[in-house]
């Protein structure tokens, strides 16, 4: 009798992650802590981020991600220990709505100050998830705290990832934190890190090298992110709008709309996937062994940048004679 077939040959076989992608080994509890700068340091479980200071007047977390969970406290709390602080969470700053980066803000009880941007509030409001409070105090382009004798600026410079995405810059840490725009060592997952506004995404990277930093929390994979992370991403990005006019221009449409008759959308399917294939393959090729995962996500981005150049630039928008 034939054996069935493992979930190894059910995979498809995938390039090798490069090494310089990986972050440091996960503790018996799944998650390493380690500092950032001073008394700002990360947590991760391999694939989220948070972050977190430890100040005069107690813990300052940035987002919560649900899979890392207790495991936050946890990482809080064996610094706090070795430090002899506090290990008191008194704010929580949302950088953005979704539930995979603030999912877990309901641990850290209501006695917690949430502090995101004024859509973030109107977002977690409506979306009325328990698990994530809408914060009480907002702002709406900038804001700039003092906690603890520890200086925070938030901004937000337009939509990006989402409408409410914001950028989190700790200057006296030399750190920069905006999440789910550059996930440093890899490519974006699906759609550009299921990106809303694909536009304000690919310029939040050059925003985010006019501030002054040295270490990028980006919110995703094990490890922190550099500057020439942020401009490999830049490039990769470029290079994929890049390929994606060409293929518009290059690639006919006629023969999928001659093949498929009155089944219009299989015909718009066909040549979508033709422009989007024919795109990807260049980048795939130069970045593979570059970026992780960029034999796996590239094609996907592709598409979403092509259609927002489509639709959002209007490229290769023709009006009927």
């Amino acid at each position: 009798m034939k054996s069935s077939p493992s979930i190894a040959d059910a995979l498809p076989d995938c390039a090798p992650i490069p090494g310089s992608a990986l972050g440091p080994a996960l503790n018996e509890q799944g998650y390493y802590v380690g500092r950032v700068e001073g008394n700002l340091y990360w947590v991760t479980d391999g694939t989220y981020q948070s972050a977190f200071l430890t100040t005069s007047d107690g813990v300052v977390l940035f987002d919560a991600p649900p899979a890392i969970g207790h495991n936050i406290q946890r990482a809080v709390d064996e610094i706090a220990a070795a430090n002899g602080v506090s290990n008191e969470v008194t704010h929580l700053i949302y950088s953005h709505h979704h539930a995979d980066h603030a999912g877990a803000s309901s641990l850290f009880g209501r006695n917690v100050t949430r502090i995101g941007h004024e859509e973030t509030q109107k977002l977690l409001l409506r979306d009325d998830d328990p698990a994530r409070p809408a914060p009480e105090e907002t702002f709406q382009d900038r804001r700039t705290l003092e906690i603890g004798g520890e200086r925070i600026e938030l901004a937000w410079h337009g939509c990006n990832h989402s409408p409410d995405n914001i950028f989190i810059h700790l200057p006296d840490h030399d750190a920069l934190m905006l999440v789910d725009v550059v996930n440093p060592g890899w490519a974006p997952v699906y759609q550009s890190n299921l990106t809303e506004d694909i536009p304000g995404y690919i310029t939040a990277p050059a925003t985010a090298l006019t501030y002054p930093w040295k270490h990028f929390i980006g919110g995703h994979m094990g490890r922190l992110g550099t500057r020439a992370d942020i401009a490999t991403h830049r490039q990769y990005m470029a290079d994929i709008a890049d390929r994606s006019r060409k293929a518009l221009d290059t690639v006919d449409p006629a023969p999928y709309f001659v093949e498929h008759g009155a089944n219009t959308w299989a015909a718009v399917r066909g040549y979508l996937d033709a422009v989007t294939a024919a795109a990807a393959a260049p980048v795939i090729e130069k970045y593979t062994g570059v970026l992780a995962a960029a034999d796996v996500f590239t094609a996907s981005t592709t598409f979403w940048v092509m259609e927002s150049i489509r639709l959002d630039l209007g490229y290769g928008s023709q009006v009927h004679p």
